[in-house]
C-alpha cells in the first residue's frame, strides 16, 4: 500500500513563498486534529556543527514553531549530543552552538539526552539485532514529534534523511556508539602528511603519530568517524568490519524505537535544499550536488526518504556531480561503497513505512 507524500516545490520565486507553504504541508498532514492545547511538541532538528553553514536554517524552522503555537501547543527545538569531539559533544556546548546559530530566538532549546548524553529511556523493539534501544528522554517525554531533516549525502548511510534523523539523532551516546561499532577507519599512508589533526580530534585517543604518519590503534576506536571528516588530505577512509548494511540496519532499529513511542503523533518534513555530499556534523561545508528541489512531508519516514532520493536522482548534478544527468544515482556516485537502499528496504520490512508512495504536489 502506498503512502502519501506532499511535495512543495522550489520554483525560484524566492524563499518567502516556500516558507508560506509550510503551513499548507502541516494542514495536509492533519496536525490541526493531532495537536492538543498545552501539549509539548519536540521539533527534531540538527543545529549544525561549528564551521558548517549548510545545516537547516532557523528561518526555515520558524513557520513550524509559529504553526504549533497557533494551535496552543508548546514547541521546543531539540537534538542530541555527539560521540565525537566538537561543538555539540555535551549538553552545554551543544546548547551554546544552537544559540550561536540562531535557534534560541525561535523557541526553547532542549538537548534531548542531557548534559552527558546518557539521559535516555529504554524501549522494547522487535528487531533482528536489538530487543531494546535507547530513546533520548526529552523526545520520549514529548507529546508529539516533528522530524525536520536537511536531506543530504552521508558517508556511512549513503544519504541522511528522516530515518537517520530518527535513528541516530534521537538516541544517546550509547546508542550512537552501538551503531558505529561497524565502522573501522583506515589510514591511507601515502596520502597522510602527518599534520596530526586527527590525533587531536579523536575522542577515544585511538590515533597517534609515528614516523610523521597517523597510526590507528583499532582496539580503542569507537567508530565515530570524526577522523574521516576532519582529515584535510582525505587520508582516512571507512573500512567496514562487516557488511556495510549492518550500520544502516542498526540505525533503522533505533528509528523503530522512536516511532513506537510516538505512533500517531510523529510527522516528517524533508528539506531538499542545499543538498550537500556529507552530513551537517562536518565542521565545513561543500557545494550542493543538485539545485534546490523543495520540501517533502509525510507521516511515513520510509516514503518521504524514498521520494527524496528519487527527486534528487532525477535532477541534474551540480558541484562534485556536475557531469551526472537526471536518472543517475547521485548518492552511489558520492559514496560508492554504500548501498543506501538498505535502510529503506529494512525499514519497510520492520513495518516503519512503505517505499511505495503517491507524490502530491502542493501549489
Amino acid at each position: 500500500m502506498s503512502s502519501e507524500v506532499y511535495f512543495l516545490p522550489f520554483k525560484g520565486r524566492g524563499s518567502r513563498s516556500l516558507l508560506e507553504g509550510v503551513g499548507k504541508l502541516l494542514d495536509l498532514l492533519g496536525l490541526k486534529e493531532k495537536v492538543g492545547q498545552g501539549e509539548l511538541w519536540a521539533l527534531k532538528v540538527h543545529f549544525g556543527e561549528e564551521g558548517n553553514h549548510t545545516y537547516l536554517r532557523p528561518d526555515l524552522v520558524r513557520p513550524v514553531v509559529d504553526y504549533l503555537r497557533a494551535l496552543g501547543a508548546l514547541p521546543f527545538l531539540t537534538d542530541t549530543t555527539t560521540l565525537y569531539k566538537g561543538s555539540r559533544s555535551d549538553g552545554v556546548r551543544h546548547l551554546e552552538t544552537a544559540i550561536r546559530h540562531g535557534f534560541g530566538l525561535l523557541a526553547p532549546v532542549v538537548i534531548a539526552d542531557g548534559l552527558r548524553g546518557d539521559d535516555v529511556v529504554r524501549v522494547a523493539v522487535k528487531g533482528k539485532i536489538y530487543q531494546e534501544v535507547e530513546v533520548a528522554k526529552a523526545i520520549y517525554d514529548a507529546h508529539g514529534l516533528l522530524v525536520l531533516s536537511h536531506f543530504k549525502g552521508h558517508d556511512l548511510s549513503g544519504f541522511g534523511g528522516a530515518l537517520k534523523n530518527l535513528g541516530m539523532g534521537c538516541t544517546g551516546k550509547r546508542g550512537k556508539m552501538s551503531q558505529h561499532a561497524e565502522v573501522a577507519p583506515k589510514v591511507l599512508v601515502k596520502k597522510c602528511k602527518g599534520c596530526g589533526r586527527c590525533v587531536g580530534e579523536c575522542p577515544a585517543s585511538a590515533l597517534r603519530l609515528e614516523g610523521q604518519k597517523a597510526l590507528l590503534e583499532g582496539e580503542r576506536c569507537i567508530g565515530c568517524g570524526q577522523c574521516i571528516a576532519m582529515c584535510p588530505e582525505k587520508a582516512i577512509e571507512v573500512s567496514w568490519k562487516r557488511d556495510p548494511g549492518t550500520f544502516q540496519r542498526k540505525m533503522v532499529e533505533h528509528a523503530l524505537g522512536v516511532v513506537e513511542v510516538k505512533r500517531g503523533k510523529v510527522f516528517f518534513i524533508n528539506f531538499l535544499l542545499c543538498v550537500t555530499p556529507f552530513c551537517d556534523c562536518w565542521s565545513k561545508s561543500d557545494r550542493p550536488v543538485v539545485q534546490d528541489i523543495g520540501l517533502l512531508a509525510s507521516e511515513d519516514p520510509v516514503a518521504v526518504d524514498q521520494a527524496s532520493v528519487d527527486l534528487v536522482n532525477s535532477s541534474q548534478g551540480t558541484g562534485l556531480l556536475e557531469g551526472l544527468g537526471p536518472g543517475s544515482d547521485k548518492f552511489r556516485a558520492l559514496h560508492r561503497n554504500v548501498d543506501w537502499s538498505v535502510q529503506l528496504s529494512y525499514a519497510e520490512e520492520l513495518g516503519l513505512g512503505s517505499r511505495a508512495y503517491e507524490l502530491k504536489e502542493v501549489q
